[in-house]
C-alpha cells in the first residue's frame, strides 16, 4: 500500500489480535478516522479499499453490518482508547505462569482479542500481572480448548483488589499505605525493565516457561512479594500471609475477602465438626 500510496502513510497504523500482540507479529490496518473528504478522494488506493468495505457491509446478512455501510472509512466496532492504554491478551496459552501484558501506544489499534484499560499506571499493571491475580484467573476464567481465557466481567470485574492502595492519594491514608504501593509500582517497572534487556523477544519467548530469562523471574518474584505484602497489611480481619506454596492457598484467601467485600454480613467461619461419635 505505502510503495503504491506514500502519501497514506499516516492513516496505516498497527493492528493488534491477541496473537500479533502476544508473538509480535506485525499487522496493518487503515484508520481512517478524522480523515478529511479532499484527502480521502486524492488517495486512490486507501479509496478503493473503502468501496470495498461498503460493498461487503452492503452485501452482509445481518442488519447491523448493513447498516455500517454508511460508514465506511470507520471500524465496525470502534474500541480505540484515544491514549495509551494497557493491553490484556483475552486468550493465553496454559504453559505460561503469567498472561502476558503490556502498555501500547493510542497509535496500536486494538482489534477484539484484546481488552484494553485507560488510565492504567504502573500499580494496577504491577497486581494485574502478580502471582496473585494469576491464581484468581486460572480459577475464575473459562477455557477456549485448554488455553487460558480471560474475561472482563468474571475475572476482572470479580477480583479482589488490595482496596485501600487504590486510594493512597488520600490527604491522610493509612499507615503503610504508600510504602506498599510504592513497592508495587518499583516491582511493576522492574518487570518492565527485565523484559526491556530482550528488544528483539516476544511476549511468547519471555513467558515461554523455558526460555523465561531469570532477570525476569526474578523481577516477577520481586513484584509477588510486594503485592503479598499489600495484601497482607491491608485486608482487614482477613489475613494474608508473607507467602503461599500453593494457588489453592492464594485463591482460598482472595475469596475471603471477596466475601468480606461484597457482603455486608461478616463471613461466616465454618463449624468444626466433632470426632466423636454419636
Amino acid at each position: 500500500m505505502i510503495a503504491l500510496e506514500p502519501h497514506a502513510q499516516s492513516w496505516i497504523k498497527h493492528f493488534v489480535m491477541g496473537n500479533e500482540f502476544i508473538n509480535s507479529i506485525d499487522r496493518w490496518c487503515l484508520w481512517l478516522n478524522g480523515i478529511a473528504p479532499k484527502e480521502l478522494r486524492s488517495l486512490s488506493q486507501v479509496s478503493k479499499r473503502v468501496a470495498a468495505v461498503k460493498l461487503f457491509r452492503e452485501k452482509s446478512k445481518r442488519e447491523k453490518t448493513q447498516q455500517m455501510a454508511d460508514f465506511p472509512t470507520s471500524f465496525g466496532e470502534p474500541r480505540q482508547p484515544k491514549q495509551s492504554y494497557l493491553a490484556i491478551p483475552k486468550v493465553s496459552s496454559e504453559r505460561r505462569s503469567f498472561v502476558p501484558m503490556d502498555f501500547l501506544s493510542a497509535d496500536v489499534i486494538a482489534g477484539d482479542k484484546l481488552f484494553t484499560m485507560v488510565e492504567a499506571s504502573l500499580f494496577h499493571f504491577g497486581v494485574l500481572t502478580s502471582t496473585m491475580h494469576m491464581a484468581w484467573m486460572r480459577t475464575t476464567c473459562g477455557r477456549l480448548k485448554s488455553d487460558y481465557s480471560y474475561s472482563n466481567t468474571i475475572v476482572y470485574n470479580n477480583f479482589p483488589w488490595p482496596v485501600e492502595l487504590l486510594f493512597s492519594d488520600q490527604k491522610e491514608p493509612l499507615a503503610g499505605i504508600k510504602p506498599a504501593r510504592s513497592a508495587i509500582e518499583s516491582g511493576a517497572q522492574a518487570v518492565l525493565d527485565a523484559r526491556a534487556q530482550f528488544p528483539g523477544s516476544s511476549l511468547a519467548d519471555l513467558y515461554d516457561p523455558l526460555a523465561m530469562p531469570p532477570a525476569l523471574l526474578k523481577a516477577h518474584q520481586k513484584l509477588d512479594a510486594a503485592v503479598d505484602k499489600a495484601y497482607e497489611l491491608h485486608s482487614g480481619d482477613v489475613k494474608g500471609k508473607k507467602s503461599y506454596k500453593t494457588d489453592a492457598e492464594r485463591v482460598a484467601f482472595l475469596f475471603e475477602l471477596y466475601q468480606r467485600l461484597t457482603s455486608l454480613l461478616p463471613a461466616v467461619k465454618p463449624r468444626k465438626i466433632s470426632k466423636k461419635r454419636v
